[in-house]
């Protein structure tokens, strides 16, 4: 298999340096580029597509929420398969850059001190079309839709059918494939062809993107 290419966006070149190290010691991950701001990173991205971008919020020039945006809205043209998934990689928790960045498809968030093998899993488990969020950023991200309490949105799910719904409302609960499978008696790759439609058919990238669009509309 071709090994996992990812672009990593810091401002701190010991930084870079300490996290390129330990990408560099797995066989099937590949530092493509590195970028020392939004910017250069949006630049980058676009010369020498990647499949994860490991993006830091808090950047000189263009700060990682923009960049964020422009990354993905320009994979958006491409091929589903080689869409590049970004991966904010920080020191806070829950902040509104976070908030907004995650709202714009980050596809992963987790936390600067974030112990190096759960890393490399974390990355591995995006790369593969899931989403990652570190603990207590989800219930922090959960806690401010909640918060929200928008009025529900009948037509939202109108292009699911009668068992998509059930498998989005699980989802939108949090739970695993494996949860639904069971839950609901079908095999894990059904329910994992289910998920991959309801995705397709709401315009969502990702569990996390389901989530906030289940929150928005009312839904949970």
């Amino acid at each position: 298999m071709n090994p996992i290419r990812i672009g990593l966006a810091d401002d701190q070149p010991l930084f870079r340096a300490g996290i390129r190290m330990i990408l560099d010691s797995q066989d099937d991950l590949d530092v493509v580029w590195e970028a020392s701001d939004g910017a250069e990173a949006v630049r980058l991205a676009v010369e020498q597509p990647v499949d994860l971008v490991l993006m830091d919020l808090e950047m000189p020039v263009t700060d990682g929420v923009e960049a964020t945006t422009r990354i993905l809205d320009s994979s958006e043209t491409g091929d589903v398969a080689t869409r590049t998934r970004v991966v904010v990689l920080t020191t806070f928790e829950l902040n509104d850059k976070t908030f907004h960045a995650i709202q714009a498809g980050a596809s992963g968030f987790l936390l600067k001190n974030a112990d190096p093998e759960f890393l490399l899993a974390s990355l591995r488990t995006i790369h593969s079309g899931s989403a990652v969020v570190a603990p207590s950023v989800m219930s922090g991200l959960v806690e401010r839709f909640a918060r929200k309490t928008p009025r529900v949105e009948t037509e939202a799910l109108e292009p699911l059918t009668t068992r998509e719904r059930d498998i989005f409302a699980a989802l939108a609960s949090g739970l695993s494939n494996n949860e639904i499978a069971e839950k609901l008696h079908l095999s894990d790759a059904t329910v994992k062809s289910h998920v991959s439609r309801i995705l397709a058919k709401l315009a969502l990238r990702d569990r996390v993107q389901l989530v906030i669009y289940a929150y928005e509309n009312g839904l949970v």
